[in-house]
């Protein structure tokens, strides 16, 4: 999948229209339109960046629907990841969305410790 395919299911899953896409990342509508449009207009690298963060994804996820792998340490064993589904499914949808909220913050508050401290 593509730029275009990759929006459109982020788009999907995050229940987000355009509009609040565009309002939310400050790129205007018309150009979200295009990029979601049958010819799949590609943005710059900073509408890419906007919408990324918005959605909560990374700019490699939008364009090839992969993301990087993260370092050893940060890689979530796969009974992990499937056991946090699971847990998410049993939840009302105001939880799962809490839930969701609460792991952003986690992973933005740990980046931003992570930029202060260097790596050795």
């Amino acid at each position: 999948m593509g730029f275009r395919e990759n929006l459109k299911s982020e788009l999907t899953y995050s229940g987000m229209t355009a509009k609040e896409l565009s309002a939310r990342s400050g790129v205007n509508k018309y150009s979200i339109d295009n990029y979601l449009n049958a010819r799949g207009q590609v943005p710059s690298a900073e509408a890419a960046v906007r919408i990324a963060r918005v959605l909560g994804v990374s700019v490699e996820y939008l364009v090839t629907g992969e993301e990087a792998s993260p370092p050893p340490a940060l890689r979530v064993p796969a009974g992990e990841a499937h056991a946090i589904a699971r847990f998410a499914e049993q939840l009302t949808e105001a939880d799962r969305k809490f839930a969701l909220e609460f792991i952003k913050w986690m992973k933005d508050r740990a980046e931003s410790v992570a930029k202060r401290r260097p790596f050795r």
